[in-house]
């Protein structure tokens, strides 16, 4: 049986003599008079609803019925549409023509879901395309299983179709809000700090994190945490920690502190800022957070270690004053064997 789309006052709707009993893998049973509203736009040229935007969905479903279904309902929404049939065509559809989001389930033969994820997020060019897993299995396990490998979302079936709209929405608003203030904001944080303040380099060299590190050696000095930087490289928290826990042996907020610490040491050796205005500056809303992450790091709190730093490292003037010395007794002394 085929939906008929038809719009309505801006709006797209089912029919209600259609029985919406059509495919119990993805859509909820409804009255035969209750009707599907979603939100859309209209082309005043031709009709058909359109999304403001158009972007590009691939679906990858094994179920030849559910995923012409899904193709035909984005399609009416105005995206431009690819379907694939099972894992290893997504994986190279996604590859061959970058769509936007992905919408994949689950459970298919030879290759499921979460191996086609996986593969996505291994690849630089698809790593940050949103993800929306769709499945039958409403386990916590699965749940966590999935946005641990880094699905952006996770549709229980059955669904409806304002189910899925709704998460594209909201994945691809996400998305280019993202892009947006990046774009517009993250050359206010990458100014840095004077010369002589320069903090030496600790970041390993790891070129799928160097998204990653790029974002925390612009932003540390904002307070930025895991979330921010989850965020700012297209991956869930969870994913990203592990990732990043699994390639360094070191978390991403153990990386953010670290430059943070990194920046504090030669702050406290080679000026006279207070250490109240050293934790601001490195992004601390209060100074005894600073305090305590320099502590565990070091050993020692700010004030002490600073002090140490001046006994080890005798000033200018008396390493000058110590050469004129030297000098001096040389004149007075003669060397000899």
């Amino acid at each position: 049986m085929t939906i008929k789309l038809v719009p309505f006052n801006s709006q797209l709707v089912l029919k209600p003599e259609v029985e919406l009993r059509i495919c119990h893998s993805f859509f909820t049973e409804h009255s035969a008079q209750k009707l599907i509203i979603i939100p859309c736009h209209k082309n005043p040229s031709d009709g058909k609803m359109i999304h403001e935007s158009s972007k590009k969905i691939l679906v990858i479903e094994d179920d030849a019925i559910t995923r012409n279904l899904f193709l035909e309902v984005l399609e009416a929404q105005g995206f431009d549409t690819i379907g694939a049939e099972d894992g290893l065509a997504g994986i190279e559809q996604a590859q061959k023509h970058l769509p936007d989001l992905v919408i994949c389930d689950i459970q298919m033969p030879d290759m499921d879901g979460y191996s086609v994820l996986t593969t996505l997020r291994q690849d630089p060019d698809t790593a940050i395309i949103p993800f929306i897993f769709l499945t039958g299995s409403n386990t916590q396990t699965d749940v966590r299983k999935g946005m641990e490998l880094g699905a952006d979302d996770y549709l229980i079936k059955p669904s409806t179709i304002e189910d899925l709209l709704r998460a594209i929405a909201v994945r691809l608003e996400k998305q280019a809000f993202l892009r947006y203030w990046y774009a517009n904001n993250s050359h206010q944080f990458a100014q840095p700090l004077p010369s002589s303040f320069n903090s030496e380099s600790i970041f390993p060299s790891v070129p799928q994190l160097q998204a990653v590190f790029d974002f925390i050696e612009a932003n540390y000095r904002q307070g930025i945490t895991l979330s921010d930087v989850a965020l700012a490289v297209g991956y869930s928290p969870a994913y990203l920690t592990n990732r990043v826990a699994k390639q360094t042996g070191e978390t991403v907020n153990g990386w953010i502190v670290k430059r943070r610490m990194a920046a504090a040491r030669p702050l406290l050796r080679n000026t006279n800022q207070t250490i109240d205005q050293i934790a601001i500056a490195l992004g601390y809303q209060n100074t005894c957070h600073f305090s305590r992450q320099f502590r565990q790091h070091h050993g020692l709190s700010p004030k002490t270690w600073r002090k140490q730093q001046q006994v080890l490292q005798p000033s200018k003037s008396t390493t000058l004053q110590f050469i004129k010395n030297r000098g001096a007794l040389e004149k007075l002394v003669p060397l000899g064997c």
